[in-house]
């Protein structure tokens, strides 16, 4: 019988395969963060090994860069390829909406950036991940600020409601420093029954420099479960 991490890990693996299964020969596409994407990274490779794509990649994080690496994908960059034909990407929450909540892995404003360049954002996740309503269980928003922002990013995120904390290292001294020098501030703010309402409000904050709310991007979501995978689309009145 197998253990519940187990059913985890096989759940992340199908979910991601089913959405491989997107990517075309002579594709650029966004390489996602996290251990859900991970297991995309590697199939795509596979599928390269096996000759039947022909790819280039971009990695949202370095993380996601030594895998492409690893797997023998082609890396390119935005400067070479600025609109991307899609992007496979994890997330550590997602709404019937299809809105999510990225970036406790650190690498949000790249996927962020990534995921805006693309034509199409896939979404690998297991069912754990899955949400009425973003924000629930106190589940909080990750935000990328500029060191010499923090103090009045603290302040300014209290003043809308927010509890913030900065995200200290594990294994580490000191506050975990993402792939572009910045720190990471974790504020939760409960149910968010208007989380682009949220994200207004805290990109209007001076020195925050990317959110970890993705709102009305992603076009499909893969959610892996034990014995199956359950596809969510947004509906034509959502795509309007």
């Amino acid at each position: 019988m197998k253990t519940k991490n187990e059913w985890i890990e096989k759940a992340k693996k199908n979910a991601a395969l089913e959405a491989v299964k997107h990517v075309k020969d002579g594709f650029v596409i966004g390489l996602g963060s996290g251990s859900t994407a991970a297991y995309a990274i590697e199939a795509i490779g596979d599928r390269i090994k096996k000759g039947e794509l022909r790819i280039y990649g971009v990695p949202t994080s370095y993380q996601a860069f030594t895998l492409a690496v690893k797997h023998k994908i082609p890396i390119t960059t935005l400067e070479e390829h600025p609109t991307l034909d899609l992007t496979i990407d994890g997330a550590d929450q997602i709404d019937g909406k299809l809105n999510l909540i990225k970036g406790m892995g650190g690498a949000l404003a790249r996927e962020k950036i990534v995921a805006s360049a693309s034509k199409k954002l896939i979404i690998v996740a297991d069912e754990s991940k899955k949400v009425r309503t973003l924000g629930e269980k106190n589940h909080p928003v990750p935000i990328e600020v500029l060191p010499f922002a923090v103090p009045f990013v603290i302040r300014k995120v209290k003043e809308i409601g927010g509890k913030p904390t900065l995200r200290e290292g594990i294994k580490k001294v000191g506050p975990v420093i993402t792939d572009n020098g910045n720190l990471i501030v974790d504020a939760t703010f409960g149910v968010m029954h208007s989380p682009f309402e949220v994200e207004c409000k805290l990109k209007h904050i001076p020195g925050i420099v990317e959110t970890g709310l993705f709102i009305e991007m992603a076009s499909v979501a893969y959610i892996g479960k034990s014995l199956n995978v359950e596809e969510l689309k947004k509906n034509v009145r959502q795509q309007e």
